[in-house]
Order: structure tokens, then C-alpha cells, then sequence
């Protein structure tokens, strides 16, 4: 039987829990890959006895990404600067499943739960908090199905998932409303022309009093190594950032493109990649910005 071929509905579902576990393209095509070589090891009277060969998949990667999540934490505390996650590019890291009867004021949609600001966010949490709070919220696992994962009761699943959400607050509730996404539209190009045409004024407007921006370069490119808050201050520092890459180049493509499955910004040097930010909207304002600059983390993503 061949499950989760590369490009299915299946292998991008299993990428999507892997991606929102680890917040790294390269770490959750790793695990994939890890999940589907065990399967391949099964014999077949093994898989016989598997009922539901993507509910065994699914569980097995989710276990993976948990062992991992220690390490990963571990080399992020050692990273230059700040540590920001990999931009899903064009792609949309989306495929769930329905969570029934589950209150929406409990849970965290698939929207939500790959917009890089709540990837961020989702940093603070312990390896299981994070993996209870995302199978179930997100993926409509079962406690009883990520205590199996976790090696913990059900009750406890249940408990790490509320303080995770506790933990990381609650964001505020996208819609996919036509009016909605015009909205977030408009206020990505008011702030790329604002950008683009070094007003300050007019950036001010679009940003909230409290915004905050992060950005990530790596060992690889300078960027601010902590988060600039304010809206004065972030509209000023972005300026000077526009005006410092056109100083260095004239060659450079400022495009209005899909960064986790929303309108995002993409700068581009001829075909490569140099620069993608993510803005957090709420209320017609810009509320969080994510730069990443890293190039090592600046790559189109192909389901």
C-alpha cells in the first residue's frame, strides 16, 4: 500500500503537524521522512494489523518531532540574535482535520496555527504542551491518542494543552470573509507603499502604538538582535532598512505574495530570495512583524 506519496493531500498533512511542531521546513521534511522509512520497514503482516495507516503515520511522526524538540530548543538558544521560523513561500502548510464537536473558544484554527507570530509564541511552551496543544486543536487528535504520543495519562494531555493555550494567550479569531482578506489586503499594500515611498507618517498610521518587530538574519545577515516595539521606532527602523538595500542594490523586487497561507511581502535580488515579512493585522493595524532574512531559511516550499 502506498500512503503519504510526496505532493498528496497525506504527506502534506503529516508535513503540516511536523512544520507547526518545529516551526522548520528542513526539521519536519526530516521527520517525514523518518515517519514513512518506518512504515516502509513494516512487513506486511506488520501492516496488516495497521487499520488506519495515516493514523499510525501521524502518530509516529508527532513522536519523532516530540524527541527532537529538546535538541531543536537547544540549538535555538545558542542562535545569533533572534530566533524566528521558517516562511512558508507560495506554499500553505493547511491540510487538518475536523475537530466535531470541539468549541471554536478552545481552539486554535489552521490559520492561526501557521501564522509565524504564533509560531513565535508557541516557543515558550514545553515540547508537550506544544504537541498536545497542536494535535488536538489543530489536527482533532484525541487525548487519549496524544497521551499515547506524549507517554502521558490523558488527563495530563488534557492539562498541558489548557496551559499551553494559556500560555500563549488567545490570538484573535481569523475569518476567511471576502471583507476580511480585502481588508488585510489593503493594510499590506498601505504598508508596502509606505515602506516603498519612505513615509514615515504614513507608516505610523498603519502600524499600532504597540507593534512589535522581529527580525532573523542569522549568522548570515545583519539584522536588529532584538525586537524593536513602538510604532515611531518600528516605522523609523524600517525605513532605514529599505533605504540600506536599495543603497546596495538597484536590482531589488518588492512583491505582494502568499507567506503562510496569507498576503505577505517578498523581497527578491533576479531569483533569489533575500527577505520576507509576515505581518500580525488586527483591526486595521499592524500589530507584529516577522523579517526573516536568513537565507538559509528563505526557500520556496513544494508540497
Amino acid at each position: 500500500m502506498t500512503v503519504a506519496a510526496p505532493g498528496s493531500a497525506d504527506h502534506r498533512r503529516l508535513f503540516g503537524v511536523a512544520y507547526r511542531i518545529f516551526g522548520s521546513v528542513h526539521d519536519a521534511e526530516d521527520a517525514v521522512q523518518e515517519g514513512l522509512i518506518r512504515w516502509h520497514r513494516l512487513d506486511q503482516d506488520q501492516r496488516d494489523l495497521v487499520r488506519e495507516p495515516m493514523a499510525w503515520l501521524t502518530r509516529v511522526v508527532s513522536r519523532i518531532c516530540l524527541d527532537e524538540l529538546g535538541s531543536a530548543r537547544a540549538r535555538r538558544e545558542q542562535y545569533t540574535g533572534i530566533w524566528l521560523p521558517e516562511p512558508l513561500i507560495g506554499s500553505y502548510a493547511g491540510e487538518g482535520s475536523g475537530r466535531g464537536a470541539m468549541d471554536p473558544a478552545d481552539s486554535i484554527s489552521l490559520d492561526e496555527s501557521v501564522s509565524l507570530a504564533l509560531l513565535v509564541a508557541m516557543e515558550r511552551l514545553s515540547p508537550g504542551e506544544r504537541v498536545s496543544l497542536i494535535l488536538h486543536d489543530v489536527f482533532g487528535l484525541s487525548f487519549d491518542d496524544i497521551a499515547e504520543i506524549v507517554g502521558r495519562t490523558t488527563g495530563s494531555c488534557r492539562q498541558l494543552a489548557s496551559t499551553a493555550r494559556h500560555k500563549i494567550g488567545a490570538p484573535p479569531r481569523p475569518t476567511s470573509s471576502t471583507s476580511d482578506q480585502k481588508e488585510r489586503d489593503g493594510v499590506v499594500e498601505a504598508f508596502l507603499g509606505a515602506c516603498m515611498g519612505g513615509d514615515l507618517e504614513a507608516l505610523v498610521r498603519v502600524l499600532d502604538p504597540s507593534v512589535v518587530s522581529r527580525a532573523d538574519g542569522g549568522d548570515h545577515t545583519r539584522a536588529a538582535r532584538k525586537a524593536v516595539v513602538g510604532s515611531d521606532l518600528v516605522a523609523r527602523y524600517l525605513l532605514g532598512v529599505v533605504g540600506k538595500q536599495r543603497q546596495l542594490t538597484a536590482t531589488l523586487a518588492t512583491t505582494i505574495e502568499m507567506v503562510n497561507g496569507r498576503t505577505g511581502i517578498v523581497t527578491r535580488e533576479g531569483d533569489r530570495i533575500i527577505g520576507v515579512f509576515d505581518l500580525e493585522i488586527v483591526s486595521g493595524r499592524v500589530t507584529e512583524i516577522a523579517i526573516q532574512v536568513n537565507p538559509e531559511k528563505l526557500h520556496v516550499y513544494t508540497p
